[in-house]
C-alpha cells in the first residue's frame, strides 16, 4: 500500500488557503471540521463529534472567546467494544492569525491519507482516527492547552484507555528532513521505541526526543503508551506565512510511510 503525499499536500493546502485560520470556535474550524467529517464518512467510517468547551483566553497573544467546538472521531465500522485498537490524530485548530499549513494542515493531511490506507488494507489492529479541537493554547501552562485530546481521554473510563493499545500525534510533520518522535518524559515509551526501530529499518532518518506540547501528552499523563511525530523548528511557526510553501513533500512521505509501517505490521 503506497502513501500518497500529494494527496496529504492537498489536505493541507486546502485546509491552509481555502479555510485559512481556524481558532477552535470559529466559524471557519467548523467548515474545516464538516469536511474531515466528510471525508471520513466518505472512506467508510463511524463518524462523531465530540464536543467540548474552551474558555476564553489569549492564543500566541491574541484574544479568544470562550465557546464550542468539537473533536471529530471516525472509528472503523466493525470495531466492537472492548476491542483494542491503535489511535492516530493531529489538531485540526489554529492560532488565530495563522493559516497552519504545517501547524497542523499537515498532521491532518498525513492522517487523512492513512485513514484511506487503513479502509483499503489490512493493519495489525483497527484504527481509530481524530481530528483533535483546541490543542492550541488559550494562556500559559499545561491546563490550557490540548482541550480535545484532554476531553477525550478524561470520557474514556480506565477500561476503556486501556483499549488504546498505543496512539500517535502527529504535529507539525512536513519540515525538515528527520523525523523527530518524541514522548513527553513521564508514560510507557514503547511507542516511540517502535516508531524508531521502524524508521531505523526503513532507512528513515528519525531521532527521539523529550516534549510535551502536543496532544500525545493528555494520552502519557494517564498512561496510555502515545508518542509525537513530528515538531522541527521554522520560522513561519504560528504567523500568517505558515502557508503550503513551507511545507516538504518529501517529509510528508517519511512521516506517512513511518507510521503506516506502525499501523500494519
Amino acid at each position: 500500500m503506497e502513501f500518497r503525499a500529494g494527496a496529504a499536500r492537498r489536505t493541507l493546502t486546502f485546509l491552509a488557503v481555502r479555510v485559512g485560520p481556524r481558532e477552535t470556535t470559529s466559524p471557519a474550524y467548523a467548515r474545516a471540521a464538516d469536511w474531515v467529517a466528510a471525508r471520513f464518512n466518505g472512506l467508510g467510517y463511524s463518524v462523531r463529534r465530540q464536543r467540548l468547551r474552551v474558555p476564553s483566553g489569549v492564543s500566541w497573544g491574541i484574544p479568544v472567546p470562550a465557546g464550542r467546538t468539537w473533536n471529530v472521531v471516525a472509528r472503523p465500522a466493525d470495531l466492537a467494544p472492548g476491542q483494542p485498537y491503535l489511535l492516530v490524530g493531529a489538531h485540526l485548530d489554529t492560532v488565530p492569525q495563522a493559516p497552519g499549513a504545517e501547524d497542523d494542515g499537515s498532521g491532518i493531511g498525513v492522517v487523512l491519507e492513512l485513514a484511506r490506507m487503513a479502509a483499503a488494507a489490512p493493519t495489525r489492529l483497527p484504527v481509530v482516527f481524530v481530528a483533535f479541537a483546541g490543542e492550541e493554547p488559550r494562556g500559559d501552562g499545561d491546563a490550557l492547552h490540548h482541550f480535545g485530546s484532554t476531553a477525550l481521554v478524561n470520557r474514556l473510563s480506565p477500561a476503556q484507555r486501556r483499549e488504546v493499545a498505543g496512539m500517535v500525534a502527529l504535529d507539525r510533520v512536513g519540515v525538515g528532513s528527520t523525523v523527530p518522535v518524541c514522548t513527553g518524559g513521564l508514560g510507557p515509551t514503547r511507542v516511540r521505541r517502535a516508531l524508531l526501530r521502524l524508521a531505523k529499518a526503513a532507512g528513515i532518518p528519525a531521532f527521539g526526543c523529550t516534549n510535551t506540547l502536543a496532544d500525545h501528552w493528555s494520552f502519557e499523563k494517564v498512561g496510555v503508551p502515545a508518542a509525537r511525530v513530528g515538531g522541527t523548528p521554522y520560522p513561519e511557526y504560528h504567523s500568517a506565512q505558515d502557508l503550503p510553501r513551507v511545507v516538504r513533500t518529501a517529509q510528508l512521505r517519511r512521516v506517512g510511510q513511518l507510521i503506516w509501517a506502525w499501523l500494519s505490521r
